[in-house]
């Protein structure tokens, strides 16, 4: 009795060893998985600067962070071809550095067609999605991203 009772608790002990390691190796892959997030900008040239700052020192931050802008509103206007910030300068170049590091923007349909914007005026930096909210929904339901406004 003694003997299967010894065995019982040894087998408990390395199950929960086993248990303790996959839980251990389970928060391992979580911190080492990219955190993904979704920047909604539907305000115009000033927020987009203030989320375009904010995306810069997270990557500095975070290199390996996942980010996706979604534009919509007014938020596209840094995404039209010739935009420029409140200092001359084209938004098209800080987009084409922070594609570079892997960052995807994503501009309305629905609002080139309600503004009457001809989608050749979207930089080529810029995928066009139907719908900027339904996009942003996607990404945080279905995609797990984290949703910030700048």
């Amino acid at each position: 009795m003694k003997g299967r009772l010894f065995l019982a608790a040894g087998a408990v002990a390395v199950g929960l060893l086993a248990a303790g390691q996959f839980v251990s190796a389970s928060v391992q892959s979580d911190e080492q998985r990219p955190i993904k997030t979704v920047y909604h900008l539907t305000n115009g040239l000033e927020e987009a600067s203030r989320g375009l700052g904010n995306i810069r020192n997270h990557l500095a931050a975070d290199p390996g962070a996942k980010i996706t802008v979604v534009a919509n509103g007014n938020g596209i206007e840094f995404l039209l071809d010739g935009a420029k910030d409140k200092n001359g300068n084209p938004y098209e170049v800080i987009v084409q550095d922070l594609k570079g590091k892997n960052v995807d923007f994503r501009v309305c349909n629905n609002t080139l067609v309600t503004r009457k914007i001809d989608r050749s005026k979207v930089i080529q930096e810029a995928v066009i999605v139907p719908s900027g909210v339904a996009e942003a929904a996607k990404l945080q339901a279905r995609e797990g991203y984290v949703y910030l406004r700048p």
